[in-house]
């Protein structure tokens, strides 16, 4: 009797059955039961009983066909738990045979699959530790559904394609297997072969949870269950702490190079060393969130990120999985937010990614004019395929619930919005309409933020859109695209414009400064200056400072009280708290030996102060998105460079005034416009000797005259140093 066919063993040599659990593992065969095992290299396999240990039959290899074992085991009625004892002639060795394990995922998780609505998608794909059937292993699943064959490989069978074949799962297009004895830290890719039968670069797990340290590639298993979180207390609040009336003061960090260690072949610092000293230093600063420029797992240092391969990896470099949940913990234990620089936008071609995943273009669009970024060489999400939008959506609340991210930070968020984005005439293909829009990545960023904000409370999106697209920050069921803060870059733009002329020169470009008012309330927004403004020869943010020495501080300390004066939460980009020199340089550390010099010592301490001040000053905070919070006093002194305006908050808190002179003049005697009489204390000065300054000021504060002002019936009289930004808060008696 024949125990299997010949065709079935060939298929199976070769590496080209694509069904081998109709074949492999414990079948009835006439009557009998049948045991059939693959094991290339092996002389002898033996089937034992799981439970007793006891020989049930030994098998035999097929003539002609190495590596196939056969044998039947008697005429019991039921399947029953096996082993196999394995021989080479050299070693000898146990194995629990994963083709008699029975699938893991369920019906419904194929059909939430196939109709892209399955919103825990990790908890199904990926590899994921777990005991089945009463053996401890991992079960592996993966979306291919145009493979014609999926295998896990690895050390495990010496990454030969042909040994641990996975079974289909049909119409959804996922492949499972669960293999026995496989834990954490074991390294593993997938080998496909396209629907011709050609065997395709093998490939990362797209739902991997670790990845090897660069140049390698593989996927690693990680424990993604079981962590004890112990950040109850920031959990329970944070919900109230990212409303629009809060303050919000963002840290943006690249945490390949804040610090270094020069005395270990200057490695960068791991997520625990930075649970203890990059979150120490956020508090101290008064920051309330870190930004953390992207840590999904990716192959080139010099992207920074933004092409990331393993979208639900936590980055190897800095150290596991379960060291990046600890830094997480470390954060909301300090009270800090932690918000995380996220990619849906592009991904990068290498071989091993998720172009071309099953021999199609799976995961992106097949015409390169959909599918292609020509500014970073890169390939474009397909949103209009349902599985994908699943599979984005699915990240961002992996990350959000997984780990307790606090919120997201969308990057090139225009670029998904126009199919034209950075294309040239007849490079693009237009929506259905005719129009640029892209129709797809508008629909999908707004059921990513309808998903999120719906399922994880107490978390916040933000976008980096870079044009005046509407409704940015609007409701979803609005037509909005349902994000809760965006970037104003037009401001950031616009300011940094200004600062750059000569004192001289600034009167002929005093617009650049009030024109954000006008459209600042449109959205909620976020003042940025980020990690983009000190790059590609953009020099640092002091080298952007017209003048020398001094003076190039003074601008720079008017421009960020001018900053945490105007209305919008803040973001800094590292170093830019302590006016580093140089422009940033991924591979090395920050100058921290700047801090030891005054004048940068000085602008460290401004911000820190400058952040206790927005967090503690209603009128700073609460309608920074909100045009009656805001009040012009003066906002054409075009001549003497000077801009003062007036900030409210809710009920009776007091209101404050700010005023910057952006010339090197000491303006004495300079009388503003303010809306109460009182006494208007002097809350910060950024000429102040303490942040490096000259100390010219206004001994504390001022006390309002009944002189008419700026179209006020009553002004202050004060002094506006040379090259500052002076915040006043009205002492109500």
């Amino acid at each position: 009797m024949e125990l299997i066919s010949k065709a079935d063993a060939q298929a199976l040599i070769s590496g080209h059955h694509s069904n081998p659990f109709s074949v492999l593992g414990l079948h009835e065969v006439e009557g009998k039961l049948t045991v059939r095992a693959f094991v290339p290299g092996a002389t002898c396999v033996e089937v034992l009983d799981a439970k007793s240990g006891r020989q049930i039959t030994a098998l035999h290899e097929v003539e002609g066909a190495d590596g196939v074992f056969v044998g039947q085991a008697g005429r019991r009625r039921n399947r029953f738990p096996y082993r196999l004892r394995i021989s080479n002639g050299q070693d000898t060795w146990l194995a629990d045979d994963p083709y008699r394990f029975g699938p893991v995922s369920g019906a419904m998780d194929e059909y939430l699959i196939g109709e892209g609505t399955h919103r825990q998608l990790w908890d199904v794909l990926g590899a994921h530790v777990m005991t089945h059937e009463g053996t401890e292993g991992t079960h592996f699943a993966v979306w291919a559904p145009n493979a014609n064959r999926v295998s896990v490989v690895g050390d495990f069978n010496g990454w030969d394609g042909r040994r641990h074949v996975m079974r289909s799962l049909g119409q959804s297009g996922v492949w499972e297997i669960y293999l026995p004895g496989i834990s954490e830290g074991e390294p593993y890719k997938y080998e496909l072969l396209d629907r011709n039968g050609q065997v395709l670069p093998q490939k990362a797990d797209p739902v991997g949870f670790g990845a090897e340290h660069a140049p390698r590639t593989a996927s690693v298993v990680r424990q993604l269950q079981g962590h004890d979180w112990g950040d109850g207390s920031w959990m329970s609040k944070r919900d109230a702490l990212h409303k629009t009336d809060q303050p919000i003061s963002i840290y943006e960090v690249h945490l390949g190079s804040w610090r270094r260690v020069p005395e270990e072949g200057n490695r960068p610092l791991s997520y625990l060393e930075h649970a203890r000293e990059l979150v120490a230093y956020a508090k101290d600063m008064g920051f309330t969130h870190l930004e953390l420029m992207p840590v999904s797992e990716f192959p080139f240092e010099g992207s920074w990120g933004y092409q990331p391969i393993g979208l639900f990896a936590p980055t190897i470099r800095y150290g596991t999985l379960a060291e990046f949940r600890a830094f997480v913990e470390a954060c909301h234990n300090a009270d800090l937010g932690l918000i995380l620089d996220w990619v849906p936008g592009h991904f990068p071609e290498d071989e091993h990614g998720l172009g071309q995943f099953d021999g199609t273009p799976l995961y992106e669009h097949a015409d390169r004019r959909e599918g292609f970024h020509p500014d970073w060489n890169t390939l474009v999400y397909n949103y209009g395929r349902r599985e994908v939008r699943n599979y984005l959506t699915a990240n961002a609340l992996y990350w959000l619930r997984e780990h307790h991210i606090d919120g997201l930070r969308v990057d090139a968020v225009a670029s998904m919005l126009y199919r034209d984005y950075s294309r040239k005439e007849g490079e693009w293909v237009p929506n259905i309409h005719g129009g640029r829009e892209n129709l797809e990545a508008i629909s999908f960023l707004q059921e990513m933020n309808a998903s999120v904000y719906g399922e994880v409370p107490g978390i916040m999106t933000v976008a980096e859109e870079s044009t005046a697209f509407p409704g940015v920050c609007a409701r979803t069921d609005q037509g909005g695209l349902g994000f809760g803060f965006k970037w104003n870059m037009g401001w950031m733009n616009d300011t940094l414009s200004y600062m750059a002329e000569e004192p001289i020169h600034r009167k002929y470009h005093h617009h650049k400064m009030t024109f954000g008012l006008h459209y600042a309330f449109t959205e909620n927004f976020i003042l940025p200056l980020s990690h983009d403004e000190v790059v590609h020869g953009k020099g640092s943010m002091i080298d952007k400072m017209p003048g020398s020495g001094g003076e190039k501080f003074a601008n720079l300390r008017a421009y960020y009280g001018f900053m945490w004066g105007h209305p919008g939460k803040k973001l800094l980009f590292m170093g830019g708290e302590f006016a580093q020199a140089r422009e940033w340089n991924h591979d090395i550390s920050l100058d921290w030996h700047l801090v030891d010099v005054a004048e940068h010592r000085g602008v460290q301490n401004l911000i820190r102060d400058l952040n206790h001040l927005y967090r503690s000053t209603p009128a700073l905070h609460q309608r920074d998105c909100s045009p009656d919070g805001f009040e012009w006093v003066e906002d054409s002194a075009s001549d003497e460079s000077v801009f003062a305006w007036v900030r409210k908050g809710d009920g009776d808190a007091a209101p404050v005034l700010v005023v910057s002179n952006f010339t090197p003049v000491e303006r004495a005697n300079y009388r503003v416009g303010v809306p109460e009489r009182g006494f208007w204390a002097e809350r910060l000065n950024t000429d102040s000797e303490h942040y490096g300054g000259g100390g010219c000021g206004n001994l504390g504060g001022r006390h309002g005259d009944e002189v008419a002002a700026a179209g006020r019936g009553h002004s202050i009289c004060v002094t506006l140093p040379p090259l500052s930004t002076l915040i006043f808060e009205l002492e109500r008696g």
